[in-house]
């Protein structure tokens, strides 16, 4: 009898408690692993700028006409920052509720005497102007994927207007994309290593005791993503008009995948596979709205910005205005739109934003050492908020197949998209 072999899926969940049982029982011996996770997050980082280069293109592209880009471009705008931004504000209620900071000291996170007050937050043009890249060559370097859309947006629509002079081009993109999809493939290949290597050493270095101080904020952070998915399930009754029974049986797939790489943008090709195999959405959509999603629909990601401001700020006693808090909420969601759908990207984002609203960063450290656990839900919600838009958006321009999304038997292919 031929044995079934494993899927990835099963090998990631497997890696990720591995991981576990070798931080326990080797400590820091088993930090030795570490250039393993770091090999694997280098080789995420690498597909990242030219897999969103050639999606994007090739998106746009396939889309073709004018008129049904802008239409399909304004709905996709508008249905990621309206959920980025609800997302906000219900993490932002619930960390207020639960207090995840009050009657923590500062010595039990870190050791510092120095005193903190909120500062003055930079303007949304500012925020805006710096989605435009003045050196394209400097955006690709430095890994800026907001300026990196931006520049892809105008190549994809410069390829349109081109119209048959413009076909050699567009091949290019296409196949660029097929290729980066492969690519793709093969780096989630590795993802039980990586995983295994990156849990291992997170709990070695730090033990299982780095859950107690921050399991208030990691419960906190994790009840406003539950809440999100909530709000995802109103979506696609009210608006998708699509069965949740057929979408919560299948997108756990894609949970397995996500939560295992926490990497919106190396999950990509697994996200278009299930879009359009599993829930039937035309490709033609899908190649242009999850690229976008991947990296500036992050619900997750403003769920965790908006706690963490809160949760620091409560450590160090600062009281927040509602004023403040109101803009607590904008610029996480103005941060999530720059975030890079890479694993830890949150980390740097979070930095940012608590720098802008001139609180301390000396907790950063600790949060980043348990980030790894946060980030499995925070990028699982944000691909399953990228399908719901993309599905919403599907059926108000009649590109979905019913036939595919009621069918409980539709399989998808890891890997490359076709």
């Amino acid at each position: 009898m031929k044995k079934k072999k494993l899927g990835l899926s099963a090998k990631v969940f497997i890696g990720f408690g591995l991981g576990i049982i070798l931080g326990i029982i080797f400590k820091e011996k088993v930090l030795v692993l570490k250039p393993v996770g770091d090999m694997f997050l280098r080789l995420i980082k690498m597909i990242v700028v030219p897999l969103i280069l050639f999606s994007i293109t090739a998106g746009v592209c396939s889309i073709g006409d004018m008129q049904k880009l802008k239409r399909i471009g304004s709905k996709t705008l508008l249905y990621y920052l309206f959920t980025t931004t609800l997302a906000g504000g219900i993490s932002l209620t619930i960390a207020n509720v639960i207090n995840p900071g009050k009657g923590l000291s500062v010595e039990e996170i870190v050791a510092t005497e120095t005193v903190y007050e909120a500062a003055a937050t930079p303007s949304v043009g500012e925020t805006i102007l710096q989605m435009i890249p003045d050196n394209i060559f400097t955006a690709f370097t430095t890994g800026n994927l907001m300026q990196i859309i931006v520049f892809s947006l105008f190549v994809g629509i410069a390829i349109i207007i081109m119209g048959d002079r413009g076909v050699r081009v567009r091949n290019f993109f296409e196949s660029g994309a097929e290729i980066m999809y492969t690519i793709t493939g093969m780096v989630m290949e590795t993802s039980p290593y990586g995983v295994a290597a990156l849990i291992a050493c997170s709990v070695g270095a730090y033990g299982m005791k780095i859950f107690g101080p921050l399991a208030i904020f990691i419960g906190t952070v994790y009840l406003a993503l539950i809440s999100v998915i909530l709000m995802y399930a109103v979506m696609l009754k009210l608006i998708g008009k699509v069965s949740l029974r057929q979408f919560f049986r299948k997108i756990p797939e894609l949970w397995l995948v996500t939560s295992s790489t926490t990497s919106s943008s190396g999950s990509l090709p697994i996200t278009l596979n299930v879009a359009k195999n599993k829930f039937g959405v035309a490709e033609e959509l899908s190649s242009f709205t999850l690229p976008l999603g991947a990296t500036m629909n992050m619900n997750g990601g403003v769920c965790f910005y908006a706690a963490s401001v809160i949760f620091v700020s409560q450590i160090y006693g600062i009281e927040l205005s509602f004023t403040q808090q109101a803009m607590t909420v904008l610029m996480a969601t103005l941060v999530s739109v720059g975030a890079p759908g890479i694993p830890g990207g949150a980390i740097v984002m979070s930095t940012m934003l608590l720098s802008t609203m001139g609180l301390p960063l000396d907790v950063v450290g600790m949060i980043a050492g348990i980030f790894r656990l946060i980030d499995m839900g925070t990028t699982t919600i944000n691909v399953t908020g990228d399908v719901v838009s993309t599905i919403c958006i599907a059926r108000g321009e009649n590109m979905i197949d019913y036939s595919v999304y009621n069918d409980s038997t539709a399989k998808t292919t890891i890997g490359v998209s076709k």
